[in-house]
């Protein structure tokens, strides 16, 4: 489900001040808490985090903002859909067990107050966030452009080794590690040299022509097809291209 970044705006707008006015702890989660710190827009969906024990009443604010209220059976979430007037809706995802969090209150109480969309919002601490993310990856959903991304925006916003060290038990987090430094997003290591397209191709020499005096002129000739002269004789040479 994806949404325009001005629909997201709008539903957290929305979102927040339900919250806000229910009296509840929260804070601003996911990819849009690292978009506030200058990572790159989000198009899935909203997260906030929020106590274990308010959940529901979180549901309820949402609903009673004019949300469709979903109760998917992961456990650890519950969801609600804000529709647009095209008919369109924003899923808005209130987190209460996240993996990787042993203690939400803690995560919510290091929470910092950022202007986000015109408002200040409590926003979960990048170590946080990320520590989430990795924590979330798995067999079935282990693709990681969106957190490299992320990672490359905020880099110097994030204490790598507290992340590395909450997150050491994730075959997945250790290889997000393994790529952000072979990449030089963090550590001391520069950035791989970027592979150059293919675009030279090989010169020949053909016999015969022109006149003059060159004996042999030089030719383009398609790649993976190179001729030579040994011993007076024409040898063909067959690449892979």
């Amino acid at each position: 489900m994806r949404s325009t970044f001005e629909e997201i705006e709008s539903s957290l707008k929305t979102a927040a001040a339900a919250l806000r006015d229910a009296g509840l702890d929260f804070a601003l989660a996911g990819s849009v808490a690292c978009w506030a710190r200058g990572a790159p827009q989000s198009r899935n969906d909203l997260d906030f985090l929020v106590k274990p024990e308010d959940a529901e009443r979180a549901l309820d604010a949402l609903v009673g903002a004019g949300m469709r209220a979903d109760r998917p059976p992961e456990g650890w979430l519950l969801k609600a859909w804000d529709a647009a007037d095209d008919g369109s809706e924003t899923l808005v995802d209130l987190i209460f067990g996240p993996r990787g969090i042993s203690d939400v209150g803690a995560v919510l109480d290091r929470a910092e107050l950022l202007p986000v969309a015109a408002l200040d919002l409590p926003v979960v601490h990048l170590d946080d966030v990320l520590v989430m993310k990795l924590h979330a990856f798995d067999e079935h959903a282990c693709d990681f452009a969106r957190i490299l991304a992320i990672a490359r925006a905020v880099r110097e916003q994030v204490d790598w080794d507290d992340v590395r060290a909450r997150t050491d038990t994730s075959p997945f987090a250790r290889a997000f590690f393994t790529l952000i430094e072979g990449l030089g997003i963090v550590g001391d290591g520069s950035p791989p040299p970027r592979p150059l397209a293919a675009t030279t191709r090989a010169k020949v020499a053909v016999e015969g022509e022109p006149t003059g005096p060159i004996e042999r002129a030089e030719r383009w000739q398609a790649p993976g097809r190179i001729t030579t002269s040994v011993a007076g004789e024409s040898v063909h040479e067959h690449g892979d291209g």
